[in-house]
């Protein structure tokens, strides 16, 4: 059987920009801006989200679209084997770890989109009691869990339907919708009384705020939000046609992701001053803030409802992306039937998520490092899986693939006489400077 692949260009974009395009972008990304220096923070942002991640990101695109193969063959393939294959191994146990946590988030963004459906927000003008409706749905044994279920479901099914009919027809349609409905909320955000406030968190500039930290914070950022180190790239670049320019989609990827980032900052940062509250991180500040925000502004149960059902299709475009790493592996190697390598990862991962959604309730009690077990994998993916499998991208990239192979990639061969110039400068980058500053980002997470 003829082995799946992007029915088009614009399919391909969209379906790697719904990989990077993610909750990260709705939650995290405008307190990092706000707290540290604004303007100065983006300026620092923009800077290493080119010149590091993003050869971070190509370097993946080449491995996935040399090989035309799972993460797992493309590493012992293009190595000749030996150690490289336990690599490729484990950039498809990474994105199942990172799923399993995810669908618990998801599934709280079902919880809450089906909340706005009902308005339960109109008319609520209490921090506590949004405070205490979001711990009282965690901490409940059943509800989350069968909202995860509902989540990590809507995933299997998409990418059970295969890549062109599932994933990118799934993407083609969401994002652009994604993209409309926090424009949307952005240019209403803007018109609340008392949003300059917000704006001027977002972008007055305060470079006495940037430091080795903020740096850290920003490439962090970066990292997590193209989804680097776990696979998803490679997988999809692999399904994506030897014509293609790499550069451009890379590029075009990443600033579409930066977009986002900063649409969603404009669209929920003024809504959040306009009313006086914290804009606090993560989840605090869509499960307990926004809610707030949605049941005193105006029309504020109708953009509730824009506003969740754009975190679930964030949510959901990044985790088809994770399954479909894993889905891969299983279907070439192990010659599963897709429905069948979907049903045995839900599994997997229904059961990871649960551990995780129970210790918000009956496994509270259970503590490693000071957190939760949600806590705890969301460290060991963030902060060390995702960054130990970007630096060995690129280690790999860098100094095991022969530089005229990755030449031959880049440029398709030749024929691209832009790419051809940029090469020298991007050897470099993967070379040296990726894996110099992936280091310095985990010893950094280490220390502080």
């Amino acid at each position: 059987m003829a082995r799946e692949s992007f029915g088009s260009r614009f399919g391909a974009l969209v379906a790697m920009a719904g990989s990077a395009v993610g909750l990260g972008n709705l939650w995290r990304f405008p307190y990092l801006v706000g707290e540290n220096g604004g303007a100065a923070f983006i300026i620092v942002y923009i800077a290493l989200s080119f010149l590091i991640c993003l050869p971070i990101f190509i370097s993946e695109f080449v491995i996935g679209r040399r090989s035309q193969k799972n993460a797992f063959a493309a590493f012992r393939d293009l190595s000749g084997g030996g150690i490289w294959s336990a690599v490729g191994l484990f950039t498809i146990i990474v994105p199942l770890v990172v799923l399993s946590y995810y669908s618990v988030i998801g599934g709280w963004s079902i919880e809450y989109f089906v909340k706005s459906l009902t308005f339960s927000f109109t008319g609520n003008d209490s921090q506590t009691a949004m405070s205490t409706m979001f711990s009282s749905f965690v901490s409940n044994p059943w509800l989350p869990l069968i909202c995860h279920t509902g989540f990590l479901l809507a995933t299997t099914i998409i990418v059970v339907v295969g890549i062109k009919d599932g994933i990118e027809k799934f993407s083609k349609v969401m994002m652009p919708l994604l993209f409309f409905i926090v424009i949307g909320i952005a240019i209403y955000s803007l018109t609340l009384e008392g949003a300059q406030k917000g704006i001027e968190y977002l972008f007055n500039p305060d470079f006495s705020k940037i430091n080795a930290k903020a740096c850290a914070a920003a490439l962090g950022q970066a990292f997590f939000s193209l989804s680097l180190g776990f696979g998803t790239i490679m997988t999809y670049a692999s399904y994506v046609d030897k014509k293609e320019n790499i550069m451009f989609q890379s590029t075009a990827t990443a600033v579409s992701d930066l977009m986002f980032a900063m649409i969603a900052g404009v669209a929920i940062m003024p809504a959040v001053f306009a009313f006086g509250l914290n804009p606090q991180s993560g989840p605090g500040l869509v499960f307990e803030t926004l809610p707030l925000v949605f049941g005193q502004m105006p029309a504020g149960g109708l953009v509730a409802i824009l506003f969740f059902l754009a975190l679930l299709v964030a949510a959901l475009t990044s985790s088809i992306s994770m399954l479909e790493v894993a889905v891969a592996y299983l279907v070439e190697e192990k010659k599963f039937s897709r429905i069948a390598a979907c049903i045995v990862l839900f599994i997997i991962c229904w059961v990871i998520g649960a551990v995780c959604s129970l210790s918000f309730g009956p496994l509270s009690h259970i503590e490693i490092g000071g957190g939760n077990l949600f806590d705890f994998f969301d460290n060991l993916s963030s902060n060390i899986l995702m960054t130990l499998g970007s630096l060995l991208t690129v280690l790999f990239v860098g100094w095991r693939l022969k530089k005229t192979d990755v030449y031959d990639e880049f440029t398709n061969g030749g024929t691209l006489s832009r790419n051809a110039k940029l090469f020298g400068v991007l050897w470099f980058l993967i070379r040296f400077v990726c894996p110099l500053a992936i280091i310095a980002i985990f010893v950094s997470g280490l220390i502080g």
